[in-house]
């Protein structure tokens, strides 16, 4: 058995602006691209999008009583960037910011830290128009973005984090297309991971500029293991590591690009490490799976490939690319198809630290989460899965601890079911269900209250 978690570890739950707030046009908000995404067919599973999602812009005190009901001590949510400048430049709209000032009054008058994220991947469509992450000016725009918000908010938030997981904004949105803006570029959409990288650097430098308490991460990290012990299946995982996981954290705390990236960057990329690696009091990682990876077409991939149950989903990559990722056998697996491991989350911290050492801040998992099969029985929700699956990762978390691993804090995804990105309503990922075809009710699960008790025996004396 893991050390028992410290009586002062920081509990939380996460979500994101588009996901939940619905309310795309109230309050002088622009459009983003993800309202432009939403609107080509067939790219949202279920054809729906998050006009009016979990509801949050105007439920928004209702989510408070839920958090502070749940006992956590902090909430980590996002800031729409289109609410506070609809065309992603000039003055910020007074409307937005008043919106986000009274959301962090509330969570701040119920005694919940305030974990404001900048950037959860709604862009302001005006910005997309002029090229988006592809083009540089976007990451300069985010700087300013990031001061107007501070300016207002700096007083009360806890923990800034400028750009929620780049790897996923680069890869899903600009390399493969499966996410706004719906891009295939394959590896040229690594020009938007500098950007994005570089946003998150400019970001950071206002935010500093305008006094504020701690500056953070969310980059999502997943263990990278070769289908087999072959030299090129281990050299495809070993790239794929170097995509995913290296490319995102180093240019931030060492600053520099792994196996000469940088020489395929634009723009002065020596001078922008410097800015992209300003300091932080946080790194935070978003885990939910392993990765397995091969060489396409190598023995050892068609063997894992067939492996693989009828049930998984292959993802199948542009021609041209050199790895192959394959589902990962499990003993478990998340209505999402992702494999339940975690050990692997474990292995993901103790990597960080024995790469970075001395350079790797504070940790926060700012999400750890999965979608279950959910079936409404007696009013409620009885997701034993979810339950299961949030205390083996609690324990893993401990176990990093364990050794030697600095870890401050956990944060579930997510409070609420919600539009869950190109897959619409069809996941569910809350510890509060949400008739998102009805009234937006939201009723909490057995995981809520599961992760209420959790929080008390741990805080309890003695």
């Amino acid at each position: 058995m893991p050390t028992p978690l410290p009586r002062d570890f920081l509990f939380g739950t996460s979500t994101a602006s588009y996901q939940i707030e619905g309310g795309v046009t109230a309050g002088g908000r622009g459009r983003s691209i993800w309202d432009d995404f939403c609107d080509r067919p067939g790219a949202i599973a279920d054809g729906s999008s998050g006009a009016v999602a979990c509801d949050s812009y105007h439920r928004w005190d209702e989510d408070v009583e839920l958090l502070h009901g749940l006992g956590v001590d902090a909430y980590r949510f996002s800031i729409a960037w289109p609410r506070i400048q609809p065309d992603g430049a000039g003055p910020a709209n007074a409307a937005g910011l008043d919106f986000y000032d009274r959301a962090v009054d509330a969570l701040c008058k119920a005694g919940i830290a305030p974990f404001a994220t900048l950037y959860h991947w709604d862009l302001p469509a005006a910005l997309q128009a002029k090229g988006g992450w592809m083009a540089r000016e976007t990451a300069e725009r985010f700087g300013d973005y990031a001061a107007l918000v501070a300016d207002r908010l700096a007083d009360r938030v806890a923990m800034w984090i400028p750009v929620n997981e780049p790897v996923v904004a680069t890869l899903f949105g600009h390399a493969i297309g499966l996410h706004a803006p719906g891009e295939s570029r394959g590896f040229e959409a690594l020009a938007a991971a500098h950007h994005l990288l570089l946003g998150h650097g400019l970001a950071t430098r206002s935010l500093r500029a305008e006094g504020v308490a701690a500056i953070g991460t969310a980059n999502n990290h997943t263990p990278v293991h070769a289908v087999s012990e072959a030299d090129e299946d281990v050299a495809a995982a070993a790239l794929y590591d170097t995509i995913h996981n290296r490319a995102f954290a180093e240019p931030i705390l060492l600053g520099e690009y792994p196996n000469g990236m940088g020489d395929g960057m634009p723009g002065p990329v020596a001078e922008d490490l410097t800015v992209i690696s300003s300091p932080l009091d946080a790194y935070g990682v978003n885990y939910y799976n392993p990765t397995l990876v091969g060489m396409p077409g190598s023995p050892g991939t068609a063997a894992a490939r067939a492996a693989v149950p009828d049930q998984q989903v292959q993802l199948e990559v542009p021609d041209g690319i050199p790895f192959q990722l394959v589902p990962v056998p499990a003993r478990e697996y998340t209505a999402f198809g992702w494999p339940v491991a975690p050990e692997c989350l474990t292995e993901v911290l103790v990597q960080l630290r024995e790469r970075y050492g001395d350079r790797l801040p504070p940790v926060h998992i700012t999400e750890s989460g999965c979608s279950t099969h959910d079936v409404v029985e007696d009013g409620t929700v009885h997701d034993e899965a979810r339950i299961r699956y949030l205390d083996q990762h609690l324990d893993a978390v401990a176990d990093a601890l364990d050794a030697g691993v600095d870890v401050r804090g956990w944060f579930v995804w997510s409070l609420l079911d919600n539009f869950e990105w190109a897959e619409g309503y069809t996941q569910r990922f809350g510890l509060v269900r949400v008739d998102v075809e009805g009234d937006q009710q939201r009723v909490p699960k057995d995981s809520y209250a599961w992760l209420r008790e959790r929080i008390r025996e741990i805080r309890s004396p003695g």
